[in-house]
């Protein structure tokens, strides 16, 4: 076998093998071995650094991670004064969540986003890590405090207020992306939340409608959807709820008509597909043929923090899949929800390879 296809084949069994090792391994010069692995990726065989495999190729998560904190309201909820409450920690952020999502379900991953030099930071980085998240993308920022959300939810799990100081996410710049673009151009999929600069999202779309790789975009609140540029151009997917819909459109969403027009806004604006999010009442989504709506199935909530996100992971999952239907991936997305909604973790325990194989109404992947 020619050295270039030996060298291939250890690539197959090893992507994260050094060049000192190929070397070794071939009895080749370090410069060999570099001008083969040049060769290879002009032959498209394998995608550029990190020697990614073109039927390897990762879906790439970029925004928000942050250190969780939600306080439960042991009683009835009662603004202005002192309330017994529960307090538990755990990881989150809208890019992580959907990341650790994607890779507990068995889709290679990778996450970019910012971090600091505290302990949170680096419990998010060891807890990605452990999850199979790729983090080498991450940034580090001196000086900086890492993100963290602070959700107070009433006696029956529904959440009242948040807060969150996600001013980190700011580091996340134009300059900065571009210092990412190869792993970036290697993804198979990218989906970017909107915690980052609206100048990020912008650069972002343009990237991918010159390079070609699928983009979606994820709301994160009602405040931050002027994040979002008006030219969409380059995204393949918008997942917004009812509220973000009504502040991108300036108008009330107060019927069908209404929710319908504004999507149809936004695919002029450039996006190629829509989906809305209503909370128990389901989700609307684009089709060429207008816009349709699936209900969401019944669940007894114990904690919704986190179902929004499992309901995007699950939709990008599909298309990472090559699901050719939005009815498809939002099915999966609503059953993933559900389940979500139905423990008091952020991301389900439950997830694993496989499970978004099975038929959408299975009991298992409808619940426990």
């Amino acid at each position: 076998m020619p050295k270039k296809d030996q060298l291939y084949e250890l690539i197959r069994a090893n992507p994260f093998i050094s060049q000192q090792d190929l070397a070794a391994r071939l009895g080749l010069s370090r410069s060999a071995v570099a001008n083969y692995i040049a060769t290879l990726v002009r032959e498209r065989r394998i995608l550029g650094r990190a020697y990614v495999l073109p039927d390897h190729r990762p879906v790439v998560c970029i925004g928000a991670s942050n250190l969780d904190r939600k306080l439960r309201s042991l009683g009835p909820l009662a603004l202005g004064t002192s309330n017994p409450a529960r307090q538990t920690e755990s990881f989150g952020g809208v890019a992580r969540n959907i990341a650790e999502n994607l890779a507990r379900l068995g889709a290679p991953t990778s996450l970019i986003t910012a971090v600091g030099p505290d302990a949170s930071g680096r419990a998010l980085l060891a807890h990605a890590d452990e999850a199979g998240i790729d983090t080498r993308s991450v940034l580090l920022v001196d000086g900086a405090a890492s993100g963290t959300y602070t959700a107070v939810l009433d006696e029956d799990g529904e959440m009242r207020v948040a807060l969150a100081d996600m001013a980190i996410n700011d580091a996340l710049t134009p300059a900065f992306f571009a210092s990412r673009a190869p792993q970036r151009a290697g993804a198979a999929l990218i989906v970017a939340d909107l915690n980052l600069p609206h100048d990020a999202v912008a650069g972002l779309l343009g990237d991918a409608l010159a390079g070609g790789v699928p983009m979606v975009v994820v709301a994160v609140s009602e405040p931050k959807i002027n994040r979002l540029p008006r030219d969409l151009r380059g995204l393949r997917l918008l997942i917004l709820n009812l509220g973000e819909l009504a502040e991108r459109a300036g108008r009330a969403m107060d019927s069908e008509a209404a929710i319908a027009r504004a999507c149809l806004d936004l695919q002029t604006d450039g996006a190629q597909d829509v989906i809305v999010t209503r909370g128990a009442q389901g989700v609307m989504f684009t089709t060429p043929d207008g816009l349709r709506s699936l209900a969401a199935p019944a669940v007894d909530v114990v904690d919704v923090t986190g179902a929004g996100d499992a309901f995007a992971a699950a939709v990008c999952w599909s298309l990472y899949s090559g699901a050719s239907s939005l009815d498809l991936a939002c099915r999966r997305g609503l059953a993933l929800s559900a389940m979500t909604i139905g423990c008091a973790q952020t991301v389900c325990p439950q997830l694993a390879p496989g499970l978004l194989d099975e038929p959408v109404d299975s009991p298992r992947l409808l619940k426990d």
